[in-house]
């Protein structure tokens, strides 16, 4: 397959290897074309990959990918991110692309729940557990 006239899909995603292998979870992410992303949301897995890409490689690997997803407000299990790098290596070299990364982080962003998110800000703001964000919990956080 190829990317439809005028989409700029993942740096030609849509017509990888990995975009046509069948039954692949990592494929089927990767395609969604990116202009469904806005420019914060690539700006934000771009500095994401980059941080913990520390090496300056172009890959990150399964440890690195794990705390990158969390920095990104997400909870992966082990064994999902290592399905992520197993299905997406070609190489066996344990790591994942930037394009792979950000495929699979679009994905992930757009299938987040509304709710849990709101649920998740609250709680950093209700540092002191009261089910209320007071005058005292927005000075702590304006400190920070």
């Amino acid at each position: 397959p190829t990317a439809p006239r005028g989409s700029s899909c993942i740096l030609g995603v849509l017509a990888c290897p990995l975009a046509t292998a069948r039954g692949s979870a990592v494929a089927a992410m990767s395609m969604r074309p990116p202009a469904a992303l806005t420019a914060d949301e690539l700006e934000e897995i771009r500095e994401a990959f980059k941080l913990f890409d520390t090496d300056d490689s172009g890959t990150i690997d399964s440890d690195e990918l794990k705390v990158a997803m969390r920095a990104m407000g997400f909870e992966p299990k082990r064994d999902e991110v290592r399905r992520m790098i197993a299905e997406s290596d070609r190489d066996g070299s344990g790591t994942i692309s930037f394009e792979t990364f950000q495929a699979v982080m679009a994905t992930k962003m757009h299938t987040r729940d509304p709710r849990e998110e709101a649920i998740k800000a609250f709680r950093l703001f209700d540092d002191d557990e009261t089910g209320t964000i007071s005058l005292k919990n927005l000075r702590r956080l304006a400190k920070e």
